[in-house]
């Protein structure tokens, strides 16, 4: 039973089965989104707690930390700092919001950025989806089962088959768990890295080790403008907030995952050194010589978790959008069934991506870099009342978005100066569009 295949196949098969009990409770269309808006405290901060550590998270603060050391604890820092900034205006959130983030849109600015917002948001989001499979992926073939390839087949498709099944009602079911679960097997890594044979080679800290030649103040700022800010305006981080029973319930959620993510993110990094100073950098063939038995196997199973609770809430917000731009009543049975078949295709689609692209983070950020340069300013600009012109909006979301990918590229090209350069100006640019009415001045001149 030590056999940590057990465990996964255990695990699997007690979420498929949440996920078949979920399907017969099932009784509206409001129930599959949102699970009837009748989520508690405890329900939506564990749940908002165990999508945001995905495995894209985890394993990509790990990965990061490898190659820049403590610098890489601004990876989930900068999360936490998104979502101190979300607690002050959540209120409005779930005031104005029912089901998705191009829904809000489309109530501070109309049809056209409505549907602006639903064609861009699953696109990008692919990116998100795929950089689950591709940690569960890692996960499965570093235990040398099968390959890469068959591993992110596999992992895929069951997170398909939960999300189908269940919807929302049987996501924030296992989250709570799956929340509690990360934490605890993030833990146990730690004690026992801490006691390990390694131990002469514990990294120390001080405040000078949080930036280096790998990591400057550039490299913050950038963080903050393509990463905090889709905590601040993030289409599975309000699919959260639209699930909290009341305006309370979602900003104190918030407020408790804001600080949860803080220690975590430190004993994150502190698992990285380590494994890379160990000489394996691998995460789960480092636990595989640090933790014994059936430890390993919930080490496993917490990393599978993590990657299940994020995989299963991006695929479902990514095909909610969809739906709702195909069909626009939402409380219809035909959406229902419109929202299952886009769960596989997207779900599909994800699983292609992650077969050639296998880096975390990498799939991550240019998904996210390209989200937060396309509407975070004018999100922002809606709930907090702020006039645009709005004859330019839909010009300064599609020319922001495309900038800030274009210069994340350039960076991931080997130019991170000319990149960054180019990611900040796509702020500019969307703000100057949104904010200046160019067509009077130049009627003017």
């Amino acid at each position: 039973m030590n056999n940590p295949v057990y465990f996964i196949g255990i695990y699997f098969l007690l979420a498929l089965s949440v996920g078949l009990y979920s399907f017969f409770r099932i009784k509206n269309s409001s129930d599959y989104y949102i699970a009837g808006k009748k989520a508690g405290l405890m329900m939506v901060s564990g749940s908002l707690l165990a999508t945001i550590l995905g495995g894209s998270a985890i394993l990509g603060t790990i990965e990061l930390s490898q190659k820049t050391g403590w610098p890489a604890i601004w990876f989930l820092f900068c999360a936490s700092l998104g979502l101190f900034a979300l607690a002050p205006i959540a209120r409005y959130v779930s005031r104005y919001g029912k089901y998705t983030l191009p829904e809000l849109l489309g109530y501070f600015y109309g049809k056209k950025a409505r549907i602006t917002a639903s064609v861009i948001i699953p696109v990008a989001w692919l990116g998100i989806i795929a950089a689950q499979i591709i940690a569960a992926a890692k996960i499965l073939s570093g235990l040398e089962i099968t390959n890469y390839s068959w591993s992110a087949i596999i992992a895929g498709s069951i997170f398909i088959l939960y999300t189908l099944l269940g919807g929302q009602v049987s996501i924030l079911k296992t989250d709570l768990m799956q929340s509690l679960l990360i934490l605890a097997g993030l833990a146990a890594l730690a004690i026992f890295t801490v006691s390990s044979e390694f131990n002469y080679v514990k990294p120390s800290f001080s405040a000078d080790d949080l930036f280096n030649e790998s990591f400057g103040w550039l490299d913050l700022l950038i963080l903050i403008m393509t990463y905090s800010v889709t905590f601040v305006v993030g289409p599975d981080i309000y699919s959260r907030i639209f699930c909290a029973r009341n305006e309370k319930i979602a900003t104190r959620s918030i407020i408790i995952v804001a600080v949860a993510l803080i220690p975590v993110s430190g004993i994150l990094v502190f698992l990285g050194i380590f494994s890379g100073y160990s000489g394996e950098t691998e995460i789960v063939r480092f636990a595989s010589g640090i933790l014994p038995g059936w430890f390993y196997g919930l080490f496993l199973a917490a990393l599978l978790s993590a990657v299940m609770s994020s995989a299963d809430t991006t695929l479902l917000t990514s095909s909610l959008i969809l739906s709702e731009l195909i069909n626009q009543n939402l409380e219809g049975s035909r959406s229902l069934a419109i929202t299952r078949v886009l769960i596989v295709t997207l779900g599909i689609l994800s699983i292609l991506i992650s077969l050639f692209v296998t880096s975390i983070l990498q799939s991550l950020l240019l998904a996210l870099t390209f989200f937060s340069g396309a509407f975070v300013l004018p999100m922002l600009a809606g709930l907090l009342n702020i006039p645009v012109v709005r004859k330019q909006l839909m010009i300064a979301i599609v020319s922001g978005g495309f900038i800030a990918l274009a210069g994340k590229i350039i960076n991931l090209q080997g130019y991170p100066i000319a990149g960054n350069m180019i990611i900040i100006m796509s702020f500019f640019v969307n703000s100057g569009l949104m904010f200046i009415n160019f067509k009077k001045i130049l009627s003017k001149t």
